[in-house]
């Protein structure tokens, strides 16, 4: 077996850390949502949301179940949002966004990563008003006019409808999510939904400097690797 074998225990290993990462986050993310919104995913759209990609990413059953059983009890952990803001390296914009039962010991994970990519946190606002927060759905379809006239009847402040390639996309205000997957439910009802997050999107993106690229790699990384990081956004092209 030797040095191959070897090779290959270490990339199973690092998958299955990798993959306990995810599990944990989406057991996090359902927990929270769950908790403030109900554990009915009818009743509940962002939780049926979030249901639906951590379905798509393979998180097992038992996981969202755990998540949703620990929401339905009375007490259990109290987590909160926590967002970062900050410049990576080559001066890209980056907003992290974390679940944490503990602000200090994540702002001192968060700055960590920064530091050692030699990147900078910034002030709260310091980047964000450069992103767009927008909930958006992407589904298979052609006829963006339909999509649009569906979205305006259910009274929608919809930001924006692109067709492309047989698939639509529809951009919308974070605080629109739950009527403008209402009003696609209702208007299409066999509607499956490819996209079906609230992100945030960059007005302008940036072309990272080769010699940066090493460092930025190297900042997402150790944000990836930190437990209360759920999402970064930044505005680099790699």
């Amino acid at each position: 077996m030797g040095r191959a074998y070897q090779n290959r225990k270490e990339s199973i290993a690092k998958t299955a850390t990798a993959k306990s990462k995810v599990y944990s986050k989406y057991g996090r993310e359902i927990y929270v949502v769950a908790k403030s919104g109900g554990t009915d995913p009818d009743a509940n759209l962002s939780l049926r949301g979030l249901i639906d990609r951590a379905r798509k990413d393979q998180v097992p059953a038992h996981v969202i179940a755990n998540a949703l059983e620990k929401a339905s009890g009375v007490g259990g952990e109290d987590y909160v949002p926590a967002r970062y803001e900050g410049f990576g390296p080559g001066n890209c914009m980056v907003i992290v966004e974390c679940l944490t039962d503990n602000a200090n010991r994540t702002i001192g994970d968060v700055r960590n990563c920064f530091t050692k990519s030699k990147a900078k946190l910034g002030a709260p606002g310091s980047v964000s008003h450069m992103f767009d927060h927008c909930a958006i759905f992407g589904f298979a379809g052609d006829d963006e006019d339909s999509v649009l006239e569906a979205l305006m009847e259910a009274d929608v402040d919809v930001t924006d409808v692109e067709c492309e390639n047989g698939n639509i996309t529809v951009f919308a205000p974070h605080t629109e999510y739950a009527k403008t997957k209402q009003a696609l439910l209702d208007a299409f009802p066999n509607i499956e939904f490819a996209v079906d997050e609230i992100q945030f999107v960059p007005q302008t993106s940036m072309e990272i400097p080769a010699d940066d690229l090493p460092m930025m790699e190297r900042l997402l990384t150790m944000l990836e690797d930190c437990d209360d990081v759920q999402q970064v956004y930044h505005n680099a092209v790699f």
